[in-house]
C-alpha cells in the first residue's frame, strides 16, 4: 500500500472502497477511478485463459444487439467510409464486422489475439473499445495510447459499466470478474475528458463517446 498510486492519474490520494474474500478495491480521490491493487491481478497466462472461454461471435444475434448500444450512436456520428480501429477485439471480433458491413474500413488490435503494435502508431477516424477499459492494468498508459490513435475531429467510443456508489458496490456483479481491475464512473470520464479537452457524451449506463476537437 505504501507504494500504491492511482493507475490513471498517479495520485496517492485514495481510500479503501471495498474488500471482499477475493481482493481489495481502492478509490482515487482525484479522478475517482476504483481500482484493484496490483497484487490481486491475474498473471498474463491466467488472464488469457479466462478470455479463451469467451464465445462471442458475429453469428450471435444477442451479442450483436449488445454491441449495437455502441455501434448505433457511433455509426450515426462518423462519415461514410471512415477508417476505424477496434481496440481489444477479443477472440471473436464482432464490432469490427458490424462497421465493415455498413462500409467502414476497420482494423483490429488485441494484446492477446491480434497483437500488431504497428496499428497503434496510426490514426483513425474512430476507435472503439468495447468491454475493454475495465481490464486495463495501466489505464493511464493504455488510454493515452488509444486517444493518440484518434484523428483530430475523430471519435473514441467506449463501452463499460459505470461504477456504482459505495452502498451498491458490494452486490455489483461486474466487479466479480477477476480480469476486471479498473472501474470508471461518470466523474472519472468527466475528469478524463477535461484532461484531453475532449467533448464527452454519456449514453445510458455503459456507453461513453469522446470526440477529439479539431484545433485550427
Amino acid at each position: 500500500m505504501n507504494n500504491t498510486s492511482c493507475p490513471l492519474c498517479s495520485s496517492r490520494e485514495f481510500v479503501d472502497f471495498h474488500k471482499d474474500d477475493s481482493r481489495q478495491y481502492l478509490r482515487c480521490e482525484i479522478c475517482r477511478l476504483i481500482f484493484v491493487p496490483r497484487e490481486y491481478h491475474l498473471s498474463s497466462t491466467d488472464e488469457k485463459s479466462h478470455y479463451d472461454q469467451h464465445e462471442n461471435s458475429p453469428d450471435d444475434p444477442g451479442y450483436r444487439r449488445f454491441l449495437g448500444r455502441l455501434f448505433e450512436p457511433m455509426n450515426g456520428r462518423v462519415t461514410a467510409g471512415s477508417r476505424g480501429l477496434d481496440f481489444g477485439s477479443g477472440p471473436g471480433p464482432t464490432l469490427s464486422v458490424m462497421f465493415e458491413e455498413v462500409g467502414h474500413d476497420v482494423s483490429i488490435y488485441d494484446p492477446f489475439y491480434a497483437p500488431d503494435d504497428t496499428l497503434l502508431d496510426r490514426q483513425y477516424d474512430f476507435v472503439t473499445a468495447s468491454e475493454v477499459v475495465e481490464h486495463l492494468c495501466n489505464p493511464s498508459e493504455d488510454l493515452h495510447r488509444i486517444w493518440n490513435c484518434v484523428k483530430p475531429g475523430g471519435l473514441l467510443g467506449i463501452m463499460t459499466k459505470q461504477a456504482l456508489d459505495q452502498a451498491s458496490f458490494p452486490k455489483w456483479h461486474y466487479k466479480n470478474d477477476p480480469t476486471h481491475v479498473s472501474f470508471f464512473s461518470r466523474h472519472t470520464f468527466s475528469w478524463l475528458a477535461a484532461i484531453w479537452s475532449a467533448e464527452l457524451t454519456l449514453l445510458g449506463s455503459d456507453v461513453i463517446l469522446l470526440a477529439k476537437i479539431r484545433r485550427n
